[in-house]
This record gives structure tokens, sequence and C-alpha cells, in this order.
């Protein structure tokens, strides 16, 4: 197991040398810890979470022109290169294509133990700390304003619509992160996740009061 890890953390390492800095290998690492410490209590099988952990954003859709597929099927070409059963390949490739917040938007046909793990893994490095400066770095990059109080967050969008949003940065949070919460499926997941929730609506607390001079 341990020889498939270190060859997948290297070619993850590779692919993501120029991503995103929201996108990169230290967000890849930081879903790859946090999901080994909520996989302690939750006893899927580590090899699955790890993989799929490792490999979620081999090709994030997002930076490939919309592409759902291109991040399953990247994965699965590389595991299958390196040896892995074929039936862990299908396992990470499902989680791989279910794991993301626009995906829970559509119809969703699949769940297993290794997806609630991974899924709340990754929706926490959303969310808290990490996830502010995330979501102003990816604003960043596609050149959104910071808050227009003239553009209202909206919270009944379609899975097109969210991911053809050009909102302003501070409206994601209403569209998703503190939407992230209530979503967690494991225990350990729901418990850092209320931290986290609640450092973001203190931030947005001293952002507004600071967005009308007042602090």
């Amino acid at each position: 197991m341990q020889h498939i890890i270190a060859k997948t953390i290297a070619f993850v390492k590779e692919t993501l040398a120029t991503a995103e800095a929201g996108h990169d290998w230290f967000h890849i690492e930081r879903v790859y810890k946090t999901a080994q410490k909520i996989n302690q209590k939750e006893k899927a099988d580590e090899l699955i979470v790890a993989l799929a952990a490792l490999l979620h954003d081999i090709a994030d859709s997002k930076f490939n022109n919309g592409d759902e597929e291109i991040g399953p099927r990247k994965a699965g070409e590389f595991l299958e290169h390196i040896g892995v059963d074929a039936e862990v390949i299908n396992e990470v490739k499902l989680i791989i294509k279910n794991l993301s917040f626009k995906a829970s938007l559509g119809e969703i046909n699949y769940s297993s133990k290794e997806l609630n793990v991974v899924q709340d893994a990754d929706r926490l490095d959303a969310i808290g700390a990490i996830g502010i400066a995330r979501a102003f770095t990816y604003g960043g990059f596609k050149n959104r304003v910071l808050y227009d109080p003239e553009i209202k967050p909206n919270l009944n969008m379609s899975k097109e619509e969210y991911k053809n949003t050009t909102a302003p940065t501070i409206n994601h949070f209403y569209e998703k992160l503190l939407l992230l919460k209530d979503l967690m499926k494991t225990p350990a997941g729901k418990a850092m996740a209320q931290k986290r929730h609640e450092f973001m609506l203190s931030y947005l607390s001293q952002f507004y009061a600071e967005w009308e001079g007042e602090k």
C-alpha cells in the first residue's frame, strides 16, 4: 500500500506543480491528512480513502472547460498504470465524480463510507481560515470583485448556474461555504466544521464593519 501512496503523491505533486493556489498540492495534502484523521474513527477502506483524497483534484473541471469526466478518467488511467486493482480504481473514480459541491446540486446515485470521509475532508478545507483564504485566492484568479452590495447572493442556484457564476467572492460564502456545515456526513467532520463555520461568521461580521468604516 505504501509504495502505491508514494507513487501517487509524486504524480500529484508533478501534475499540480503550476496549479492555482487554492487547488494545488498543499490543498491536496491538507485534505489527505484530514481524511486520515476522520477515518481513524470511520474505519473506511484506507487505500480507497487515501487515493481518492490524493487524486480528487487531479483535473478539476473548473480548470478544464467544465469537463466533469476528465478528473475521474485521469485518476483511473494513472492508477491502472501503477497496477492498482480494478475494484479500487472504480471506487476512487466514483468518489471523485461525486465529491464536489456542484455534484451535490445534481442527481446523486452513489454513496459510500469512503466518499463521506473524503468529501468531509475536502469540504473542511473550503471553510474556516483556510477556506476564506482559498475563496479570495480563487476570486482573484477569476478577477472577481470582493463584494458588491447591489449583487445579492443566489440561494437557489442550479448546477449550471453555480458552474457559470461570476458573482463577488463574498456571495460565495452564502451560496456555498456557510452551507457546508450542515452537509457534513461524519461526526468528526461535523465537529470540526462547527468551529470553522463560527470563524467565518465572525470574519463576515468584521468584513461588513470595515466595509462601512465602523471598525
